[in-house]
């Protein structure tokens, strides 16, 4: 059998003949010493398998190179190389189609694992499954613009390999995306694998994880795998990811960037091939900026970001999520019921649903349990929430106070874009809004953002 083929490209000479002579043995492997150069290898050579390239080069630099690989031949797998001022850099690279990247000096174990890692890439992925049932993908339904926009980055992120971090308010469906992209990824027949740091302390956090040895702890008889060796070949799904301390975190970032581990109490390195889809509610760049969680860290989390819309953001899609908790729930129950009268739907698409999606499941299945009829009515919706449309309008509000209020919001997203260096993606998620509603109150407000 023909092995596979590895181009490595780097102006050093050193560097191009130790990583050779690293990879020989297992791969063919050519050199070259510039984008220019590298790019007559692969067109004598358009079957490479592996391009691992440098970042900062003469000329044409690592990011350059990478965009015209990936657009000529798709087939070949790259990893970058960049020193550790790059690391923001590196992630970008990611974005742009990139398998990985390693930190120079290159730990040659490290290499090895990576490139086998690498070139798993080249299965393909299975296609997303079609479903003309209301904007349904995996599960998850939606036919606002929001959720749209959510499909359409699942869809072009869950066969790559790259990290992802889903963010927004609980009760969203956080892990319903997580689910999502491991399903539509080519580890779909790989373990899915969910672990929720904020319910468990330090300790029991880090046992989870990594497993641990006999007699790690008092009373521990036996080995025991931990969440990452049982998610090996698959997806891990860490919730709540910004719960953990600083001491798992530095844990958390070394099996990102090495694949490999110790047991809590072991000696022995534990190699694993996962992909990390990490969730949270709350703001990290936030918590990065407080120093409550790691920077380098974040950025290996947040290669690809997903932040969800909170129901009343896409209360269009009211109507069609309580229909099919409805019919969900009506056949788990053996309940007769054919659907919600026009004044009991009026009532849950005003409801502000603070709760989110998972509120609005609840409150379904709460009717349907206790329904006398066969159509849903008025009287069936939650007491709560009556009370809460039933309440007392706000008092009228004047021109002043809507001015006030409207500069005001006007300062704050201003405010939070200087904050993000202008990224209006991050400043929607500080901000707890859709990027779809920044762009409208900016549009509204008159104003044209540069930065």
């Amino acid at each position: 059998m023909d092995k596979p083929t590895i181009l490595i490209v780097d102006d050093d000479k050193n560097t191009r003949d130790g990583l050779q002579r690293a990879l020989r043995r297992n791969y063919d492997v050519m050199t070259a010493e510039s984008a220019d150069a590298a790019l007559a290898a692969l067109a004598q050579s358009p079957q490479t398998d592996l391009m691992l390239s440098d970042l900062r080069m003469p000329g044409m630099d690592g990011l350059g190179l990478l965009r015209t690989v990936h657009k000529r031949y798709p087939r070949t797998v790259c990893v970058l190389l960049t020193a550790y001022g790059s690391v923001e850099t590196a992630v970008e690279a990611m974005r742009l189609g990139a398998y990985d990247f390693l930190m120079k000096p290159v730990n040659l174990d490290h290499l090895e694992i990576l490139v086998e890692q690498a070139l798993k890439a080249h299965d393909p992925a299975p296609e997303p499954r079609p479903d003309g049932q209301f904007g349904l993908i995996e599960n998850i339904i939606g036919e606002s613009p929001a959720m749209k926009e959510i499909f359409d980055v699942i869809r072009q992120a869950a066969p790559t390999q790259a990290s992802i971090l889903i963010q927004g308010a609980s009760g969203t469906g956080k892990e319903l995306v997580a689910h999502a992209i491991h399903r539509l990824s080519a580890r779909a027949k790989g373990p899915f694998v969910a672990v929720h740091c904020a319910a468990l302390s330090s300790t029991l956090l880090e046992s989870e994880l990594f497993g641990h040895e006999k007699g790690a702890f008092t009373g521990t008889t036996g080995q025991r795998r931990g969440r990452f060796e049982m998610a090996d070949g698959g997806t891990l799904f860490l919730d709540e990811i910004a719960e953990i301390d600083t001491a798992t975190q530095v844990k958390l970032l070394r099996v990102l960037e090495e694949r490999t581990f110790e047991r809590v109490g072991g000696e022995e390195t534990v190699s694993v091939d996962i992909r990390i889809v990490a969730a949270t509610n709350k703001d990290l760049r936030e918590y990065v900026r407080q120093g409550k969680f790691r920077e380098d860290l974040f950025f290996r989390l947040n290669v690809v970001d997903i932040t969800l819309p909170s129901l009343s953001e896409r209360a269009g899609d009211i109507p069609l999520l309580a229909a099919r908790f409805l019919s969900e729930y009506a056949a788990r129950n053996e309940r007769p019921i054919k659907g919600f009268t026009p004044e009991a739907q009026e009532m849950l698409a005003h409801y502000s649903w603070p709760g989110n999606v998972r509120e609005l499941r609840n409150a379904v299945e709460k009717m349907v349990v206790l329904a006398r009829a066969e159509w849903l009515t008025r009287n069936d919706v939650p007491v709560n929430i009556r009370a809460a449309l039933a309440a007392p309008p706000a008092p009228p509000v004047t021109a002043d106070d809507i001015n006030s209020l409207a500069e005001a919001e006007r300062q704050k997203i201003l405010d939070v874009l200087k904050q993000n260096q202008g990224n209006r993606s991050r400043a929607a998620a500080a901000l707890g809004i859709s990027r779809r509603t920044m762009h409208r109150r900016l549009k509204e407000y008159g104003v044209a953002w540069k930065f």
